[in-house]
C-alpha cells in the first residue's frame, strides 16, 4: 500500500459512522440545555447529568458544579430512604417490589447505589439493576449503579450529587442502596432521612455479619423471606429484635425503630413497610428534626468534600508521587518507621 493511501483513513471509514462521530462530538450538551432537561424530567438527560458528575477530568468537573448549582434550588423535596443488609438477604427483590409498590401508586421512585468495592466485585450492582427488570422498565422508575471506585468517600460525594440532580429531575422517593457491610453503610445513613436493615431469620448477628453500630443506626429492622417454612422464624426473630432494641437509647428525633416482616419475592408486607416510613416522615417533619437532620448532613459533607479534596491534592502531587515508593520501600527495608515516613511526607508537603 503506497504512503499516500495510508495518509487517507478517511475513505476506508463508512462515511456515515465518520458524520455520526462528528455530530456527537460537536453536539456535546451544553449545561444550560443539559439542565432543562433534567427538570423536565428527562430520564436519558438525567443519565447524562449523573456521568458528568462521576467524571473527574477536571474540566468536565467544572460542568458538573455548574450544573449542580443550577439544580440545588429544585433539590430537597424527597424522602432519601437507605437500604442496607448482607449478600443474600434479598436487597435486589426487595427493592424491586418495594419500588414497583411505590411506581405503580404514582410515585416517581430512584434508585442509587454506594458500592465502593465495585472495582473488585464487577457487576453486583450492575446484576441488580439486570434483576430488577419490572422495575427498570416502569415510567415512574430510574435505576443508576453507582460509580466504581476505589475510595469509598468518592463513590459516596458521587452519590450525593447524584442525589441532587435525582430530586432536580423530580424523583420524589430515593431509594439509596449500600452493597457490603462495614463503612458504606455509615455513610449511606449520612445522606438519607430514613435507614432500613434487611435482616433474615435464623441465621444469627455474627452469620451475617451486621455490627451492633448498623442496629443503633436503624429505623426499622424488616424481616425478609418471611415465607413459607421462614415464616415461624421469622416471627420469632421479630420477637427477638423487638426486645433488642428497646436495650438501645432513645433516638434524637423520638422515633422508636419497628421490627417488620416482609416476603419480597410475593409482595406481602411492602405495603406495611411503607405506611412505617410515612408514619417516620410525618413525625420527624412536625418535630422539625426532619430539616434539622438535613442541615447537620450538609455540614458533614462540606467536611468530608474538604477531607477529600485535600487527600486527592496531597496523593496527586508529582513530588509526594516520587517520594512515597521510596519511604513505602525505606519501612520495608525497617530503616523508618510509618510515622518517620508520613511525618516526612507531610512535612515535604507543606513545604511545596
Amino acid at each position: 500500500m503506497n504512503e499516500s493511501a495510508g495518509n487517507k483513513p478517511s475513505s476506508e471509514v463508512n462515511p456515515n459512522v465518520a458524520k455520526n462521530i462528528r455530530n456527537f462530538r460537536k453536539k456535546e450538551l451544553k449545561v444550560d440545555e443539559l439542565y432543562n432537561q433534567i427538570i423536565n424530567g428527562d430520564k436519558s438527560a438525567l443519565s447524562r447529568g449523573i456521568t458528568l458528575v462521576e467524571n473527574n477530568n477536571p474540566k468536565q468537573q467544572e460542568k458538573s458544579a455548574e450544573l449542580l448549582e443550577k439544580c440545588l434550588p429544585h433539590a430537597n423535596r424527597s424522602i432519601r430512604i437507605g437500604i442496607t443488609g448482607v449478600p443474600g438477604v434479598g436487597k435486589s427483590t426487595f427493592i424491586e417490589a418495594f419500588g414497583g409498590y411505590l411506581a405503580d401508586k404514582g410515585k416517581k421512585v430512584a434508585v442509587l447505589a454506594v458500592d465502593p468495592t465495585s472495582t473488585v466485585s464487577r457487576g453486583s450492582i450492575l446484576g441488580d439493576k439486570t434483576r430488577m427488570e419490572t422495575l427498570v422498565n416502569h415510567k415512574n422508575a430510574f435505576i443508576r449503579p453507582s460509580p466504581s471506585g476505589d475510595s469509598l468517600g468518592g463513590v459516596a460525594r458521587k452519590t450525593r450529587e447524584s442525589i441532587i440532580l435525582c430530586e432536580a429531575a423530580g424523583f420524589d422517593t430515593l431509594l439509596i442502596e449500600t452493597v457490603g457491610v462495614g463503612q458504606s453503610e455509615t455513610t449511606v445513613h449520612s445522606m438519607t432521612d430514613f435507614f432500613l436493615l434487611l435482616k433474615l431469620a435464623g441465621a444469627g448477628d455474627e452469620l451475617q455479619g451486621i455490627k451492633r453500630g448498623i442496629m443503633e443506626m436503624a429505623d426499622a429492622i424488616v424481616i425478609n423471606k418471611a415465607d413459607a417454612e421462614n415464616k415461624r422464624p421469622a416471627e420469632r426473630a421479630r420477637s427477638e429484635f423487638r426486645r433488642a432494641l428497646h436495650l438501645y437509647p432513645e433516638k434524637e428525633n423520638g422515633w422508636k425503630p419497628q421490627v417488620l416482616l416482609c416476603s419480597a419475592l410475593h409482595r406481602e408486607g411492602i405495603e406495611e413497610v411503607w405506611e412505617l416510613i410515612s408514619s417516620f416522615e410525618e413525625k420527624v417533619k412536625k418535630n422539625g428534626f426532619f430539616e434539622h437532620n438535613r442541615q447537620e448532613q450538609n455540614k458533614f459533607w462540606l467536611l468530608q468534600t474538604i477531607n477529600e479534596a485535600l487527600k486527592n491534592r496531597f496523593y496527586q502531587h508529582p513530588e509526594i508521587k516520587e517520594l512515597l515508593p521510596k519511604q513505602l520501600k525505606a519501612i520495608e527495608r525497617n530503616e523508618t518507621t510509618p510515622f518517620e515516613a508520613a511525618a516526612l511526607l507531610l512535612e515535604k508537603y507543606r513545604n511545596l
